[in-house]
């Protein structure tokens, strides 16, 4: 029996969880963060919660005699990256990242491109204008240094503290969203910016779509940089390395 562990908390985490679901000889096990109340289930066994860091990660490698790991976390997830790889390294576990490709400029789009959540804060105009914001809950803080702005926060999941500004709307909704509904959306509230993680995938590029059709510039925040290592851009990917592990 081979163990793996997968790092969730994505589509792709959970596609191949069920891929793996029906490779004999297999026990996969999904950690999830425990960031969200209500996880998607998935096949096989499930984890909740943070490993409490690198020295914990890799007891946890050894004590459930883990032979891969794949790192399927969100791109934006660096720190979990980071620790996966100095935990796999010292525990002598074969690590893949499977990370989806992240979303590319194209002709029509307005971006401004940032390395921050503070400096997307800092990027969008000063006074009235109405933000759709994207981002997660863990990185709404920044903005609360623009009290002069209206935000639109969509959030799959309603915050535990008051937002940190304060003139918002907030919509809670899970996606993939359609093209259609997020241009109704942006007409609607009368959206002049969206600011957004370049998470990449189809379930939210809708709306970067919607901008593109509406001319309305994106303040897109780039991705950490990820831990060096073997790595994939989907689920097939991520098929072949693990049957080319195993059959070592």
């Amino acid at each position: 029996m081979a163990n793996i562990l997968i790092l969730g908390g994505t589509t792709e985490a959970a596609t191949l969880a069920w891929r793996l679901a029906s490779k004999p000889g297999v026990r996969a096990i999904t950690s999830l963060a425990g960031r969200t109340r209500q996880p998607v289930t998935v096949p096989g066994e499930m984890r909740i919660g943070g490993f409490g860091g690198v020295e914990r990660l890799k007891d946890y490698l050894c004590l459930e005699g883990i032979d891969l790991l794949v790192d399927a976390t969100h791109p934006f997830a660096a720190r979990i990256s980071k620790q996966a790889a100095e935990a796999c390294n010292g525990a002598g576990v074969p690590r893949l990242m499977l990370v989806r490709p992240a979303w590319e400029r194209q002709d029509g789009d307005s971006w401004i491109e940032v390395d921050s959540m503070e400096a997307a804060a800092r990027a969008l105009p000063e006074q009235g204008a109405r933000v759709f914001l994207t981002v997660g809950r863990q990185e709404l803080e920044p903005f609360g240094a623009r009290p002069d702005l209206w935000f639109l926060v969509r959030l799959i999941e309603a915050p535990k503290e008051p937002l940190p500004f304060p003139r918002h709307e907030l919509i809670r909704e899970r996606g993939p969203f359609a093209l259609e509904d997020e241009a109704q959306l942006l007409a609607r509230r009368g959206i002049d910016f969206l600011v957004t993680k370049n998470a990449g995938g189809q379930a939210s590029a809708a709306k970067i779509q919607a901008a593109r059709s509406r001319g309305l510039p994106v303040v897109m925040v780039r991705r950490p940089r990820l831990p060096l290592g073997d790595a994939t851009a989907d689920v097939d990917g991520a098929m072949a390395w693990i049957s080319a592990r195993l059959a070592q």
